[in-house]
């Protein structure tokens, strides 16, 4: 109890960065998650290639080396900043905005992965009667394709996002303040380890059960009959 009265305040601040952390990385990742996997199954090959090309390097690169080079590659090496330097939190912001990229691009390849399994699914009939009926390949994959292959993916995505929100305790390579960061430091300063660790071991189920209970849900409820 002198721990949780001690840090409640930083724990519920770390959480909610996670929270943060998780929501808008799903959001970035979704979006081009689904541009991917639209181009892995385009019938224009440089397209093909451009999307198998992403998957493969990003699905075998380690989320820590990403993480790692947004914040020494694209900012201090080449520059890129994600936020107004003017701003009195730059740092903070930038290195969150940092994180958020990279934990997208790199969920981004496990979300396109998904979503093809899912175009697989669905009958290929079904795909050449709306050519027969003059639909372009976008109109055909927006209208008739992806809309059943993500009723058929719910449960994949959903253990994705659950991936996603452990992959955050990544961020604090950059000095995110998110709750590994935290969690660091409680160690750091307070010799109750197991304690400690049980603490952010219970918040990260927390978070992520209901996510699966959601999603397992969903999947029984939406399923393509």
């Amino acid at each position: 109890m002198n721990l949780l009265s001690k840090y409640g305040d930083q724990l519920v601040d770390a959480f909610i960065m996670t929270i943060k952390l998780t929501v808008l990385s799903a959001i970035g990742a979704l979006i081009l998650g689904t541009i991917i996997a639209a181009m892995r199954v385009s019938p224009i090959p440089i397209a093909r290639a451009i999307a198998t090309v992403y998957i493969t390097i990003f699905r075998n690169t380690p989320l820590t080396l990403i993480i790692l080079f947004t914040s020494f590659g694209l900012y201090q090496t080449m520059g890129v900043a994600l936020a107004p330097e003017n701003s009195p939190t730059f740092l903070v912001d930038n290195n969150v905005r940092l994180a958020v990229l990279g934990l997208s691009v790199y969920t981004a390849s496990f979300v396109a992965e998904s979503l093809r399994s899912g175009i697989n699914t669905v009958p290929v009939g079904q795909a050449e009667a709306g050519r027969s009926l003059g639909m372009t390949f976008t109109q055909n994959i927006t209208i008739v394709v992806l809309p059943q292959a993500f009723r058929a993916v719910i449960g994949p995505l959903g253990s994705v996002l659950i991936a996603l929100t452990k992959n955050t305790t990544i961020a604090s390579v950059i000095g995110v303040a998110e709750a590994s960061l935290l969690m660091k430091t409680m160690i750091e300063n307070e010799a109750a380890i197991f304690v400690v660790g049980g603490i952010f071991a219970l918040g990260f189920v927390i978070l992520t059960l209901p996510t699966g209970l959601l999603f397992g849900y969903l999947s029984k409820r939406l399923a393509v009959k």
